[in-house]
Order: structure tokens, then C-alpha cells, then sequence
């Protein structure tokens, strides 16, 4: 399973160089069934890995701008007349990875089109229920500096979200290396050379594997701890959810396969914990004020609990 990680980041570091908390987290997500929110500034190449991703493992890929005007039927699909019949005209939402790029500029109603197809990988139109492709994985994007004409998600959406994964600017070297690919004009023109290397039978592989890897009851409870000790902390107006601690859990497992082992640690969970947590965990506004992170939280958190031996 190691082997499999390693050829999926050797395709995406074609085109895209660093970022690799991204794309262990899109590996993670897609291995257990959930979504990930990509978090940073313009030209960060969200966009870009989302892309590549679906392509390194054979998925199809679509994406989606999210604008202001736009509506839950943009995203899931009508009901259109074709001759004398009304026939179902599917929306961008059906397919592998869908990527809905700057999730925060469209109104709340139609976010929570999302929420059906995230939980529940179907969608309900015109009170027909139609299922999602397997695998369903949700990449949002969205831009943490600009706020003007942004709809911020409500935490009923972000807990839905797996991981959420700050993607920041390179390093130097990176920065480097990024500028020495090859382009065509502006676009990179490694894309198309971008490979399958992960095949269906590989997913499923991955999948069974993360359900199989084995969880002693002390790493369980580590888990629960962690979580319920967001909850506690006297920065925090409210902390993680219970989801939250099955997202933690279901992290370690998928980090514990991609390293090639057939059990969970309380190292893979405590790794798994800020992606899992930080965007599940709401801050006092005295503590917001003294610019306390929603991170140094989840720090305390697993600081407070011993970690099993």
C-alpha cells in the first residue's frame, strides 16, 4: 500500500511540486469515503492537484465555479424536455472528484446541495433519489483573505468535511522547482503526461484494507479523548462533534494503510488530528481577539491526553 502512495505523489509532483499534506489528505479522504476543503490563497495550485489527482487514479474529474448567482440545479442537474419526454439532465455533481472551486461565494441554499450528495453520495431531484458514482470525493477550495461577497459555511457543512488542509505558499527550493517544469504558455504541459497509476481494483484494494487494519480499544479511546478534551478547553466555545472523533479514527486508519501497516498508533491519530479537527472547533471571541488559532487548540487537546503505551 506504501508503494501505491509513493507512485500516486511521484505523478502529481509532475505538475504539482511540494503540497504533499494535500495530497495525503486526498489520499486519505478517497480511501475512507470522505471529502477534503483546501484552504489558501490564489495560485496556490488547489486547482491544479485537484486535477491531477483524479487523473493519477483513473477517476473522472469535474469542476465547478461557485458564484453568487448560481443554483442547486447548476450543481445537481434538472429535469429538461426532450421532444415530447422530460428527460434528467445530470449535473457536474455526478462524478468521481468534483471540484467546487471557491465554495464559499454562492449562497447557503446552495451549499446545502452539497449536503445530501456528501453524506448520502445521492442526490434527490424532482423527488427521484439517483445515485452518486462510487468513489464520491468533494474537493472545495477556498480563499481565506477575501471575505467581500463570500458566504462563510456553516458548521453543519464544514463537519462534513474530513480534513481540511491549509495550503500555504511553497518553499523556496519548491518555488524553484515549480518554475523549472515545462509549460505550454502559461498552462503546465505535464498535465497530459500525467498517468493512471491506481486502478479500480487498487481503490478497492485500499478501501478493504483501511476497514480491515486493526484498532486496539486503547487507541479508540485515545481518540475519544482527544476529541472530547476540544471541548473543554477554556478558549473553545464549541468543540468537536462526535463525527468528529469517527473522521479522527477513520483518518488513522487510512494514514496507518498508506504507511503499509495493518494496525493504527496513537502517532497516526494524533498526525491525522489537526487536518480532522481544526476547522470543527469554534473559538471564543476573547480568544480569537488574541489571535488564538483553531491549531494551537488541537495542540492542547493532544497534549492533555497521555498517549497508551
Amino acid at each position: 500500500m506504501r508503494e501505491l502512495r509513493e507512485r500516486v505523489l511521484r505523478e502529481i509532483g509532475k505538475v504539482v511540486v511540494g503540497q504533499r499534506a494535500a495530497v495525503d489528505a486526498l489520499m486519505a479522504a478517497v480511501t475512507v469515503g470522505g471529502h477534503v476543503l483546501l484552504e489558501g490563497v490564489p495560485g496556490t495550485a488547489k486547482t491544479l492537484l485537484a486535477s491531477a489527482f483524479a487523473r493519477a487514479l483513473s477517476l473522472d474529474f469535474a469542476r465547478i465555479q461557485f458564484t453568487p448567482d448560481m443554483l442547486p440545479s447548476d450543481l445537481t442537474g434538472t429535469m429538461t424536455l426532450r421532444g415530447a419526454d422530460l428527460v434528467f439532465r445530470p449535473g457536474p455533481v455526478f462524478t468521481n472528484v468534483l471540484l467546487a472551486d471557491e465554495i464559499n461565494r454562492t449562497p447557503p441554499k446552495t451549499q446545502a446541495a452539497l449536503l445530501e450528495a456528501m453524506e448520502e453520495a445521492h442526490v434527490s431531484v424532482d423527488g427521484v433519489s439517483r445515485p452518486l458514482p462510487d468513489p464520491f470525493l468533494v474537493v472545495a477550495t477556498q480563499n481565506p483573505i477575501e471575505y467581500e461577497g463570500t458566504y462563510p459555511l456553516p458548521e453543519a457543512q464544514l463537519d462534513r468535511f474530513l480534513m481540511k488542509v491549509d495550503v500555504g505558499y511553497p518553499s523556496r527550493d519548491d518555488e524553484v522547482a515549480m518554475l523549472r517544469l515545462a509549460r505550454d504558455g502559461l498552462s503546465p504541459a505535464a498535465l497530459t503526461d500525467v498517468q493512471p497509476v491506481l486502478s479500480v481494483d487498487d481503490l478497492a484494494a485500499l478501501r478493504a484494507a483501511a476497514n480491515d487494519v486493526h484498532v486496539s480499544d486503547d487507541v479508540v479511546a485515545y481518540t475519544a479523548e482527544i476529541v472530547r478534551a476540544t471541548r473543554t478547553l477554556p478558549a473553545v466555545e464549541l468543540g468537536a462533534s462526535p463525527r468528529a472523533a469517527v473522521h479522527l479514527l477513520a483518518a488513522g486508519r487510512a494514514i496507518a494503510v498508506l504507511a503499509g501497516r495493518g494496525f493504527v498508533t496513537p502517532d497516526d491519530v494524533s498526525r491525522a488530528a489537526p487536518a480532522v479537527l481544526r476547522h470543527r472547533i469554534i473559538l471564543r471571541p476573547e480568544a480569537e481577539l488574541e489571535r488564538y488559532r483553531p491549531d494551537q487548540a488541537v495542540a492542547a487537546a493532544i497534549s492533555s491526553v497521555p498517549v497508551p503505551r
